[in-house]
């Protein structure tokens, strides 16, 4: 069989930016996906496509996007999101766990990584319907996160695709790789199942982009916690930590939060595993707009302590404490013309009633403690205006836990519940990396010929993240796993 500069194992968006990158680098490429082409993609098939990076203004979203109000300041209100402010929300949201080295590479490659998307056929769009609000006629966008893909992950993953073709990528689908292994020379092996048959692929150098550990239930309770074995797998079941596996075998260095997830608030009546590939259906993270109760009637988070996407990926685990791993998003009438779009879809589980006892009655709701906990909350909140598009100070201070911004009276009738529970979409734990993404062994040494990027790599995301930055992460730390691979593909001796 011919040996292959660069393999890539896993076709999300990290490895097909990896793949891209390697084979710009004029590397022979083989990327072995593991699942059939039809469930191609990874988590990134799933997402809503959302990047973070840096950016200065208008003028700099304006070299990635097409959109005639971007010449209409006066309609758009978009600020400006630096390197300094992106680290800081990395660093508070990871409790100042997220390693500085990787977080640096992250900020200073994410503008020039857009634009190298771009430039491979990625067409962006202003993320209008998550990342904004009408006020006043302008659109104001929060939370430093702007801009995502126009068709969302099923586009990203065609396009990315189509790129890797155009550069003639080799691409094995239904391809299990099962074993790594280091050959005297210093290629390497890659053990395959495809179709049921074994296959050794020989490679002068490995980029390793096949996910966390989330879709597999027993890896979940043994690192998670055994509440964790049932939980929802919102994005793709072919996720089950083969990849960690195999660098741990090889010598490779567990780095990391191992214990740490993304994980949302996710429909209750939702599929256990997302084997149809739904996209954001299931997704419901309005929150901030109303209050969060478990079946004791009860609030357990502060649901305005910040914009939702620095919260959302972290509010999954909290409902995982509550009893029955289940909550209740709770809106009035005032809000739910602001609900984000999935709410409104078929299928959603939705409950309506005109007093709070009913509401209870049909939820499942201890009666007396949600009418008690109603009557509190409204009671506790302020007389600020309210605005959705930044944080108002609208709060009801006083209560455990407080709400900090957001916090309107329940008081207009039908009130509306979502039952949810969580959804977990990717682990935190998995390989240490440089910042150029090569692995690295038990000793600290980058492991010749080896790479990792994307949701295996540990170390960047500790107990929460930034909305959009899984993305940009993979995209990142991908292109820089394929060059680097490609560059060094010439094994030591």
């Amino acid at each position: 069989m011919d040996t292959f500069d660069v393999i890539v194992i896993g076709g999300g968006n990290a490895g097909l930016c990896a793949a891209l990158a390697a084979a710009e680098c004029e590397a022979r490429v083989l990327l072995l996906e593991r699942a059939p082409q039809e469930l191609r993609g990874g988590n990134s098939f799933v997402t809503a496509g959302a990047f973070r990076f840096p950016y200065s203004g208008l003028d700099d979203i304006g070299e990635l996007v097409r959109d005639r109000v971007l010449r209409t300041p006066e309609k758009i209100e978009i600020g400006r999101y630096g390197e300094e402010d992106f680290l800081s929300d990395l660093q508070r949201v990871t409790q100042s766990r997220s390693d500085p080295a990787l977080g640096r590479a992250l900020v200073s490659q994410g503008f020039p990584t857009m634009k190298w998307l771009r430039q491979n056929g990625v067409e962006f769009t202003l993320a209008y319907d998550r990342q904004s609000f009408l006020v006043e006629g302008r659109h104001r966008f929060w939370g430093g996160l702007i801009v995502k893909v126009r068709g969302e992950g099923p586009e990203l993953v065609d396009t990315l695709y189509r790129a890797c073709q155009r550069r003639r990528v080799a691409i094995q689908y239904g391809a299990h790789a099962t074993g790594l292994q280091r050959e005297p020379g210093g290629s390497w092996q890659v053990q395959t199942v495809v179709n049921e048959r074994h296959w050794d692929y020989p490679g002068r150098a490995v980029v390793l982009a096949c996910g966390g550990f989330e879709a597999n239930a027993e890896m979940r309770a043994a690192h998670l916690g055994p509440r964790w074995k049932p939980v929802k797998v919102r994005g793709t079941p072919f996720n089950t930590g083969d990849g960690i596996r195999m660098a741990l075998a090889a010598g490779a260095q567990p780095y990391g939060d191992w214990s740490g997830c993304h994980a949302v608030a996710w429909d209750i009546n939702a599929p256990d595993v997302n084997t149809r590939r739904v996209g954001q259906h299931y997704e419901r993270d309005s929150y901030p707009l109303g209050i969060y109760v478990n079946t004791h009637g009860e609030r357990f988070v502060d649901e305005g302590a910040d914009f939702r996407n620095y919260t959302y990926a972290r509010y999954g685990q909290e409902i995982m404490r509550q009893p029955r791993q289940i909550a209740f998003q709770i809106y009035d009438q005032k809000v739910v013309p602001l609900l984000k779009k999935p709410y409104t879809l078929p299928g959603t589980t939705r409950i309506e009633a005109a007093t709070w006892r009913e509401v209870a009655r049909q939820a499942g709701i201890e009666e007396r403690g949600l009418e008690r906990t109603v009557a509190e909350y409204n009671g506790a909140v302020n007389h600020s205006a309210f605005n959705p598009a930044i944080k108002d100070g609208k709060a009801a201070p006083g209560l455990r836990p407080p709400k900090s911004n957001w916090a309107a009276r329940l008081d207009v009738p039908p009130y509306v519940c979502f039952p949810v529970t969580c959804g977990i979409t990717f682990t935190y734990g998995g390989l240490r990396v440089t910042p150029e993404a090569a692995v690295v062994d038990g000793d600290g040494r980058p492991m010749p010929g080896l790479f990792a990027c994307g949701e295996l790599m540990g170390g960047l995301f500790y107990h929460n993240y930034p909305g959009g930055s899984g993305l940009m992460a993979g995209a990142v730390f991908g292109r820089l796993a394929g060059s680097g691979a490609a560059r060094g593909r010439a094994p030591a001796g």
